[in-house]
């Protein structure tokens, strides 16, 4: 009984915060998988730790500062995460042979919002916070400048929490968040306002997206592409740059009316499809919409995240 009333208070205490630690787990390691494998590892911790958790921060800390440590571990055990547009040079055309990925590179994995789902006066910041710029941004920096950053930036814990998360003082906590500021910067591109996936028109846009590939309409397509629109082939080092290459690829891959079908979606606070081919899944599509048109589409060819964002396995 005694053990039973203890697991009981350790879940009504720790369970609330599952999801949150499941979204920084996966700013710190950008895979779905391996932020949900820290997770668990996180509550497994804090499950054997429970009986001397002595109440000296709350129970949010406690177990962001267990995560954290889980992720930096992860982090130190394999390279970098990445897109293809962060390891190689745009692609010359259809028939160009891409270069092989660099050694010890990984590749981003697309987080679905429900599996993050924030309390809705907080998911704008929530969102932006996941994005796949953001994210692929983050993994150039050091794990524990990248950990800084986004116990800070992201998180707001104030600067003596995080120095306690990390066993640093509040001095290099400063400091390191400095060097990740200057380092972020370099490292990231400027980028236009993004469109909620609300937004009128942002539905337009992948509306246009949708219409394109179930219709085989390239003209719907092109609509939808900014002039220095960009789509990634993530999983392979192949990406292309602008309208005119995207639209090479595009027309070369929408077959016929009726081979596709795709599914509005939302991954990492931005408007997305679950595509199928024929009926088989394909994979996820991330789109990144603003006002002049479709910047970004990240394509995910891996036919089992289709499920993994609750659509049905084949269509």
């Amino acid at each position: 009984m005694i053990e039973g009333a203890v697991m009981t208070d350790f879940a009504g205490q720790t369970e609330v915060f599952r999801k949150e630690l499941l979204a920084h787990c996966y700013r710190m390691l950008a895979s779905v998988h391996e932020a949900e494998d820290a997770v668990q590892e996180t509550y497994l911790r804090a499950w054997r730790g429970w009986d001397g958790f002595e109440g000296r921060s709350s129970v949010r800390v406690w177990l962001y500062r267990i995560a954290t440590n889980v992720c930096l571990t992860a982090v130190e055990q394999r390279g970098r995460r990445a897109l293809p547009s962060g390891v190689a040079e745009p692609s010359a055309g259809l028939t160009a042979t891409p270069p092989p990925a660099p050694a010890g590179i990984g590749w981003i994995e697309p987080l679905a919002e429900s599996l993050t789902t924030p309390d809705p006066a907080s998911v704008v910041t929530q969102r932006e916070s996941l994005r796949l710029a953001l994210i692929a941004a983050l993994q150039y920096l050091p794990p524990k400048q990248r950990a800084v950053l986004i116990l800070r930036e992201v998180l707001a814990f104030p600067a003596a929490e995080v120095a306690t998360m990390l066993d640093t003082s509040v001095a290099a906590v400063k400091s390191t968040l400095q060097r990740a500021r200057a380092r972020l910067d370099e490292s990231t591109p400027a980028q236009d306002e993004l469109l909620e996936p609300e937004d009128p028109r942002a539905q337009a846009l992948l509306a246009e997206y949708i219409t394109g590939f179930q219709n085989a309409d390239t003209a719907a397509l092109e609509r939808a592409l900014r002039t220095d629109a960009a789509i990634e082939m993530v999983g392979t080092t192949t990406w292309f740059n602008g309208r005119v290459r995207c639209m090479e690829l595009l027309a070369s891959a929408v077959g016929a009316p009726g081979d596709w079908a795709m599914i509005p979606i939302v991954a990492n606070g931005q408007p997305a499809v679950g595509a199928y081919l024929k009926g088989e899944p394909y994979g996820v599509a991330v789109l990144t919409p603003t006002a002049a048109g479709l910047t970004h589409i990240h394509v995910f060819s891996t036919p089992e995240l289709v499920t993994r964002f609750g659509l049905p396995p084949a269509l």
